[in-house]
């Protein structure tokens, strides 16, 4: 049996427990990641983050956040055999209607402005509440652990939904807007850390002047997307709700770089109002604004 069918195999029989029992899990898994994962990065982005916060607020944050992490993988793990009822029952949608009055007006595409918050890999299930003739499909980032990567492609894909390499977004846009007429939703997960090489614009977010991609505003300019906004919320425990908030019906029409501006004034509200909820382990402001104009410089010479 080879590496992944075992991984499948193991975590899909976890994934059958119920759900009280997955938490009564995650309770036991944060009471130790939370003393030895990434604990020096998440407590020096919150201090980035929330400088006018005290150590014990941060402390009270950084505690919510292990809980909500562990939850996330349980859940992620019970994907693997949840039902579409149940599903659509605990990740619900809101402006599924706004984007599907646009696709009635002749618009081809939808991009979802999208974060590391909440539990980001149940939005898959939004395949479930496509019409006919329109898909959903998700841009990822290739994980260098094969059974791993094979694993999460299953599990975003499990209801229909199209998984887009992020190397490949921009030839895999313009072949499904030339080779057919089917509506498409993309969501980009767009607060992640772009390379050296592909900055292209900075941002004020959370104190840092950050460095963004800006791939999902320039597609969209050039195919005439929809760009809305993901505004996810926990109600309680085990269920999530996304609300599809509106940005720009034709981006093209708009300064350059304004809608990518606009997401992140939307998520730092978002990340302010539940800052528990956002990934808070990865190294966000490693690539500084100062150090790239050096590289810039240097690049001139």
């Amino acid at each position: 049996m080879n590496r992944y069918k075992l991984l499948k195999g193991s975590l899909w029989l976890v994934s059958l427990l119920p759900f009280w029992l997955l938490y009564g899990m995650s309770d036991l898994c944060c009471f130790f990641l939370k003393r030895r994962y990434r604990t020096k990065t998440v407590r020096q982005n919150l201090q980035m983050a929330f400088p006018e916060k005290t150590d014990k607020e941060r402390k009270e944050i950084e505690e919510r956040f292990y809980h909500q992490l562990c939850d996330n993988f349980v859940e992620t793990i019970k994907m693997l055999s949840m039902t579409e009822k149940e599903f659509k029952r605990r990740m619900t949608f809101s402006g599924l209607d706004y984007m599907n009055n646009r696709f009635d007006a002749g618009q081809q595409f939808c991009f979802l402005y999208l974060s590391h918050f909440g539990n980001w890999e149940w939005i898959s299930s939004i395949a479930l509440h496509m019409q006919e003739n329109r898909s959903s499909a998700q841009i990822y980032h290739h994980i260098y652990n094969k059974p791993v990567n094979q694993l999460f492609l299953h599990i975003r894909s499990r209801f229909g939904g199209i998984n887009i390499e992020m190397k490949e977004t921009f030839k895999r846009i313009i072949q499904m807007k030339r080779e057919t007429d089917k509506k498409f939703l993309v969501g980009f997960i767009s607060d992640q850390k772009p390379k050296w090489n592909s900055i292209h614009h900075f941002v004020p977010f959370l104190h840092q002047e950050t460095a963004v991609f800006t791939g999902a505003e320039h597609i969209g300019r050039k195919v005439d997307a929809i760009m809305m906004y993901g505004r996810m919320s926990r109600p309680k425990r085990g269920y999530y709700h996304l609300d599809m908030i509106p940005m720009e019906d034709h981006p093209a029409t708009v300064d350059e770089n304004s809608l990518t501006d606009r997401y992140f004034a939307l998520l730092e509200a978002d990340i302010k109002a539940h800052p528990e909820m956002w990934l808070w382990t990865h190294k966000r402001w490693s690539r500084t604004k100062e150090e790239w104009l050096r590289r810039q410089k240097q690049a001139k010479k």
